[in-house]
């Protein structure tokens, strides 16, 4: 059995399972960086802070992901959301050619409608539930349903590479970077992004989040944190979690490449969900 995600879901490892994260990559003109687990973030963040061009990202080949799968005979697979990304339909034509030489191996492709720790949360359901010992099916049937259950919150202080990729219109990025709005936002129930509220300060980003959480009546449970180089908002915004939902159990790290690649420096992405 083996676990396996693309790289936006900002691990490369997943405890004692077995576990491999097949590397998206990012590109401009000059350089090409492979978010794999030799990439120095850091670096690609200061260098595309400073270069003018344009800059990009590409999908995993269908070649990678047959090869993530290890000739493994129950494979489960998790991407990010197919709304904005190639990679799900990449994943599912790996899976395709996969079972035409293995007609016995069972693959499962779980399209997360969502990134980073959103779709971490629902990896590590995966490995619970295996650790559980539930079946192939069993598995399969209860991801659903724990997808119901799970959101994703961001907050982002710019949208330049959001929009420099169709995501988004340019003039709202550009408005967001003029006026030093931060963007708060979420994940649909389709995939997509959609901005929720806007706001100006650390402690207005923390309330708003917070009060979206509430919306989908978060009371306890995980709660991931991803971070673009602002571990100090993270951890502020940690201890009001903390605060007002004691028994809530979060985690802090900082995101890949990626993730940090559109998310940008100082961003901010909460998965959490509603047991």
């Amino acid at each position: 059995m083996i676990i396996v995600s693309d790289s936006s879901c900002d691990v490369c490892s997943l405890g004692d399972v077995k576990f491999k994260s097949v590397p998206l990559e990012i590109y401009t003109d000059e350089k090409r960086f492979i978010d794999d687990s030799s990439i120095n973030v850091e670096s690609m963040i200061d260098y595309l802070s400073k270069y003018k061009g344009r800059s990009y990202t590409a999908c995993p080949g269908v070649d990678k992901w047959i090869e993530a799968f290890d000739e493994e005979d129950e494979v489960y697979v998790v991407t990010m959301t197919s709304k904005l990304s190639g990679t799900y339909n990449s994943a599912q034509c790996a899976k395709g050619l996969y079972q035409e030489e293995r007609p016995n191996a069972k693959v499962l492709v779980v399209d997360s409608l969502s990134t980073s720790s959103e779709q971490l949360l629902v990896i590590e359901k995966i490995k619970e539930l295996k650790e559980q010992g539930k079946t192939f099916e069993e598995v399969e049937k209860e991801i659903k349903l724990y997808q119901q259950k799970t959101h994703l919150f961001f907050a982002f202080e710019s949208l330049n590479n959001f929009a420099q990729n169709g995501r988004l219109p340019k003039i709202l990025a550009s408005a967001i970077g003029t006026f030093g709005i931060t963007i708060i936002g979420t994940a649909s129930e389709e995939g997509d992004v959609k901005p929720v509220g806007k706001a100006r300060g650390k402690k207005k980003v923390i309330d708003i989040i917070i009060n979206k959480m509430k919306d989908v009546d978060f009371k306890e449970g995980r709660v991931y944190v991803s971070h673009v180089e602002n571990e100090e908002l993270a951890k502020l915004f940690s201890d009001k979690v903390k605060e007002l939902f004691p028994k809530a159990n979060i985690q802090i790290r900082p995101a890949r490449g990626l993730v940090s690649y559109y998310a940008e420096k100082g961003g901010l992405v909460v998965g959490c969900e509603c047991l």
